[in-house]
């Protein structure tokens, strides 16, 4: 058992390898005593021990559910409103039960176990003796994991009803630790994953999404590091919410200089009403802690979420390299046009093909027929089932790009079901790309959706999906809903959603989904639970793609990062850069292409059959081995980063030099994550003479890099231990 209970001092010990977090009782309430490394002794937990003296307030208290009202002024957990109007509650700890293994959180997505000595759960139970609120904390700690999930589960025990206006999934409460600093990913729409850093001074910082997804604004993730902390050294405190809607993460440093960082559903617009018996469960919060720096947490996040968030047959299998018509024909397509592509690619070694944008209804522009989900024989005269099955000739897979999600007003779907959309009642409803949202709170809207899409993956040999989301919600309100309800419905709405794809995914176990909106606007660990990958970006220019990717792998996998070779000039910046640049670029991810092949000079379809060639070789590495990154390109003219893999045998090196530096001087790469007692061949690919090279050597002395005198310059190298 990894949780170790002192009942007679109130004391929750939970241990992981190399990670403790301390929980005690005081005066009723549960604390926040530590955090951080392992720790052995029980003697050292007696000197942690929290103790209170007369009259001590609950704002000196370092708590792990807070309150407001009953003197703490700090940012609450929760705050719910009872029946008379009053916001007043006061939870006190009631209980406590120790599960083996992880529970799973009903209607919500959720990292597993496959085996439950892997993980074991502390509920802790607690009352609001008037009201009847009782608040459920969940903690699973992972046995060789530096890893916590959290979450709170609130039930109505009392009489009458009870409205919550907050209820985080998790709070942390951090002394002892000056200045710290806060991490988090912000950007916009092609601009995704940009790395921020912000001293934490008295007063707060706040990051949230209120579009009703995760959003490109602001990644549901945040971590607390000390000033000293870089990629290799010194302490982080990741927090990641596996949720797929509005959300808020918020560091207040008080008075006292402590820390409390909060994160989960975004209060702001935000009730739930519980009638007696009823209960609400949070999202959870995954926590990591890290003493080798934000590489290590990261690798802890990887390691995760690639193997159990992730799920189904695509979890651990090597993912297809694919070409996308989109950036080719967009909408001004035919099937020979598609098939033609699909023969120089199936020439070139890819292995699928995908249909996006324009098959269906009389979508012949970005404006209408979003919800008509049968296909365009005007189009594909023959159909898709045709198509498809002319792409299979080729030894090709076929895929298809769905925006299941939304609908457009010049639609049959909308002509017959104008009230399926979100929308407020006299109200006028706006319109982003010409299309509105669907109402995901109704069944019918679901029934229908799942309906419409089983027929075609019942009827077409489809093999992979890409499930877009181009808009955020606006007039959030459902026709379905009382007037007392209507608070819920952007939770509701991403409740619908998961039970969607539940329902789709589980009947269809054989296509490999990848989530997308608008690129990265809903890159979250909840659509991961159910889409092993998303297209990062619909920015697919290189040098943008280095900031986007590299950023992205702050918390998420590599394995979860679509990555795309497209045409140049640019269709996002308007940048020329070369094909083999591009090439090192969108191999650090899930592969593929993003253009019309048929336009390719002989030149370029050699370059192409070779990177098709090389990253057969190697995506087993990319995918699913270890990533250290090595240079920031949100620091320099370059960047790089290298995959090791389990058993530290195999590497692969990837370094980039964006702009070409006159009379440059010796360049020195660093490696990591390698067996310092092992040797190593070294071989440039593209040319070369392998080396030998020992571990040790290659970490702490280097690996000679250099660059030729021109602009958007990649090199890559392959590591083979000699064994």
């Amino acid at each position: 058992m990894s949780i170790i209970v002192q009942e007679e001092k109130g004391l929750f010990h939970l241990q992981s390898s190399g990670m403790s977090y301390l929980i005690q009782i005081v005066d009723g309430y549960p604390v926040h005593v530590y955090w951080g490394a392992t720790l052995k002794h029980r003697a050292t937990m007696n000197e942690l021990l929290i103790h209170t003296s007369p009259g001590t307030g609950l704002d000196r208290l370092p708590q792990e559910y807070p309150q407001y009202g009953s003197g703490d002024f700090r940012n609450p957990a929760y705050q719910v409103e009872l029946e008379d109007g009053t916001r007043v509650t006061e939870l006190k700890y009631d209980s406590y039960r120790l599960l083996k293994g992880k529970p799973e959180l009903d209607g919500l997505p959720a990292v597993y176990v496959e085996n439950e000595s892997e993980a074991d759960t502390l509920e802790l139970v607690l009352r609001d003796g008037y009201s009847g609120l009782q608040v459920v904390l969940l903690y699973s700690i992972f046995a060789e994991r530096n890893v916590i999930v959290r979450s709170a589960r609130l039930i109505n025990q009392g009489k009458q009803k009870i409205r919550l206006l907050r209820a985080l999934s998790t709070s942390v409460d951090m002394f002892g630790h000056d200045n710290m600093e806060m991490m988090y990913l912000s950007g916009a729409w092609a601009r995704e994953g940009n790395i921020q850093r912000r001293s934490l001074l008295q007063g707060e910082i706040r990051i949230d999404s209120k579009r009703g997804m995760s959003s490109h604004q602001f990644n549901p993730f945040a971590a607390l590091v000390t000033p000293e902390t870089s990629e290799n050294h010194g302490e982080a405190y990741g927090f990641s919410l596996v949720y797929s809607g509005g959300f808020e993460a918020v560091a207040e440093v008080d008075s006292f200089g402590c820390t409390r960082l909060g994160i989960g559903v975004n209060s702001f617009d935000f009730a739930w009403l519980l009638h007696a018996g009823e209960q609400f469960q949070t999202p959870e919060a995954v926590m990591v802690y890290s003493a080798q720096g934000l590489g290590e947490m990261s690798r802890t996040y990887h390691r995760l979420y690639r193997n159990r968030l992730c799920r189904g047959k695509y979890r651990d299998q090597e993912r297809p390299i694919l070409v996308n018509n989109w950036e080719a024909t967009y909408f001004d397509f035919s099937a020979d046009k598609l098939v033609a592509i699909a023969e120089e690619g199936s020439r070139l070694g890819i292995e699928l093909f995908v249909l996006d944008d324009g098959w269906f209804g009389k979508r012949d522009a970005d404006n209408s027929s979003l919800g008509d989900w049968y296909e365009d024989r005007r189009k594909l005269p023959d159909g898709l089932a045709d198509v498809a099955k002319r792409i299979n000739g080729l030894g090709m897979q076929f895929g298809l790009w769905f925006e299941p999600e939304m609908i457009s007003p010049d639609s049959e779907l909308y002509r017959q079901h104008p009230d399926w959309c979100l929308h407020v009642r006299g109200r006028r409803r706006s319109e982003a790309r010409w299309q509105l949202v669907l109402d995901y709170t109704r069944p019918e809207v679901r029934d229908y959706i799942y309906e419409s899409l089983a027929e075609i993956f019942s009827t077409v040999p489809v093999a992979y999906v890409k499930w877009d989301m181009n808009r955020a919600l606006t007039e959030i309100g459902s026709a379905a809903l009382p007037p007392e309800r209507q608070a819920e419905t952007a939770h509701r709405y991403v409740l619908g959603l998961y039970e969607l794809l539940e329902r789709i995914t589980s009947q269809f176990p054989d296509i490999l989904f990848e989530s997308c909106s608008s690129g990265g606007g809903r890159f979250d660990p909840g659509m991961l639970y159910y889409m092993p990958q998303t297209w990062t970006s619909d920015n697919t220019d290189a040098v943008e793609r280095l900031k986007i990717q590299y950023g992205t792998s702050l918390v998420y996998p590599v394995s979860t990062i679509g990555a795309h070779v497209s045409a140049v000039p640019n269709h996002q910046v308007g940048r020329n850069t070369p094909l083999d640049f591009r090439g090192s670029v969108a191999m650090s991810g899930n592969f593929g292409y993003e253009l019309d092949l048929t336009q390719f000079t002989n030149e370029e379809k050699d370059t192409v059959q070779r990177q098709v060639a090389s990253y057969k070789q190697v995506r087993g590495l990319v995918q699913q081995g270890d990533l250290y990154r090595l240079q920031s390109p949100f620091e320099g003219n370059g960047s790089s980063w290298m995959f090791v893999s389990a058993d530290k045998t195999e590497a692969l090196v990837y370094a980039f030099q964006v702009m070409a530096v006159p009379n440059a001087p010796q360049r020195i790469l660093r490696l990591n994550g390698l067996d310092p007692e092992l040797e190593y061949t070294v071989e440039r690919e593209g040319g070369g003479e392998s080396s030998l090279y020992g571990g040790d050597r290659l970490m702490q002395l280097g690996l000679p890099l250099s660059y030729e005198p021109k602009d958007y310059q990649s090199r890559c190298f392959r590591l083979q231990a000699i064994q």
